[in-house]
C-alpha cells in the first residue's frame, strides 16, 4: 500500500462517496482513477496537511461519516542496528499519523453525534515480533490510543475500530515471513474494513483466529507462552533484506 494512504470511506461499491489521500499524489491519483474516486495529497505526519485534506474532502463530498487510517512504514532488522532517523520516521507515520487523523476527524463527528473511525493497525499490536521492534511499538501504541479514545467517546455516537491483520502481500512486507498464518492479500484486508463499516466492532484480527489465540496464550505461564508465540509468530530477523532495500530506501531517504 502507498506510504500514507488514508481513505474516508472504503466502500464506493456500496454507494459511499470516497476520497483517498497519499503522500505520493501520483500514486493516489492512479489508484483513484482505477476505483473511480477522488484523490488528494496527504502526509499524515503533518497535522496541517491532514486538516487541509479533510477540508478539501468535506467541501467536495460533504461531512465525513467514516475515516480510515491506513498509513504505515516498517523497517526490519536487529533493534540495535536501526537508525534513530528510521525509528523516528515509523513513530511519525504509524503512531502520530493515527493520532493526527483522529484529532482532525473526530471533533466534527462528535458535533454531529455520529461517525466511525477505523484504523488499520497490525497483529503486531498484540504479538511479540522479533525484527520489528519499533514497528511493533508503534502498533501497540495505536491500539492503546484507540482504547483510550473509545473510552473518552463512549456515548457520543462515534464508533472506533482497530483492524489488526497479519502479514499482507505488499511492499511493506517484502522479504518477510507470515509465520503460522497465511500471507494475506490487500483485498482481504479491504474486505475486513468494509465489514467493520457495516457491522462495527472494536478489535478485529485478520485472520480471525489470531485474536482468540492471543487471549488464550496470555493466560498461560510465561515459558509456555514463549514457546507458543515462537511457533506462531515469524522471526523477521531472518527476513531477506535484499528484497527490502528499495522499499526501505523509499522512506529512509526522505526522513534523515
Amino acid at each position: 500500500m502507498p506510504q500514507s494512504a488514508n481513505r474516508t470511506v472504503p466502500v464506493s461499491a456500496a454507494g459511499a462517496k470516497v476520497a483517498i489521500g497519499d503522500i505520493d499524489l501520483d500514486a493516489a491519483q492512479e489508484t483513484a482513477a482505477q476505483l473511480g474516486v477522488s484523490a488528494h495529497r496527504l502526509d499524515v505526519s503533518d497535522p496541517e496537511c491532514l486538516n487541509a485534506f479533510l477540508t478539501e474532502v468535506t467541501h467536495e463530498l460533504g461531512p465525513i461519516d467514516i475515516f480510515v487510517s491506513n498509513a504505515g512504514i516498517m523497517w526490519v532488522g536487529p533493534f540495535a542496528e536501526e537508525s534513530n532517523a528510521v525509528a523516528r520516521a515509523q513513530i511519525e507515520v504509524n503512531l502520530l499519523g493515527v493520532i493526527n487523523g483522529i484529532k482532525a476527524a473526530a471533533p466534527a463527528m462528535v458535533a454531529r453525534g455520529g461517525g466511525h473511525l477505523i484504523t488499520v493497525a497490525s497483529a503486531g499490536s498484540i504479538l511479540p515480533t522479533p525484527g520489528e521492534a519499533t514497528y511493533a511499538a508503534t502498533k501497540h501504541g495505536v491500539l492503546g490510543y484507540l482504547k483510550a479514545i473509545r473510552a473518552e467517546l463512549r456515548g457520543k455516537g462515534v464508533r472506533i475500530t482497530s483492524i489488526m491483520p497479519g502479514v499482507v502481500d505488499t511492499a511493506l512486507a517484502a522479504g518477510t515471513s507470515s509465520g503460522a498464518a497465511k500471507l494475506l492479500t490487500p483485498a482481504e484486508v479491504a474486505r475486513s474494513v468494509v465489514k467493520s463499516a457495516l457491522r462495527p466492532r472494536f478489535e478485529i484480527t485478520v485472520p480471525g483466529f489470531i485474536g482468540p489465540a492471543v487471549k488464550v496464550a496470555n493466560l498461560l505461564p510465561l515459558a509456555i507462552r514463549d514457546r507458543l508465540f515462537g511457533a506462531m509468530v515469524p522471526n523477521q530477523l531472518l527476513a531477506r533484506k535484499n528484497q527490502r532495500q528499495d522499499y526501505e530506501a523509499s522512506f529512509t531517504a526522505t526522513r534523515r
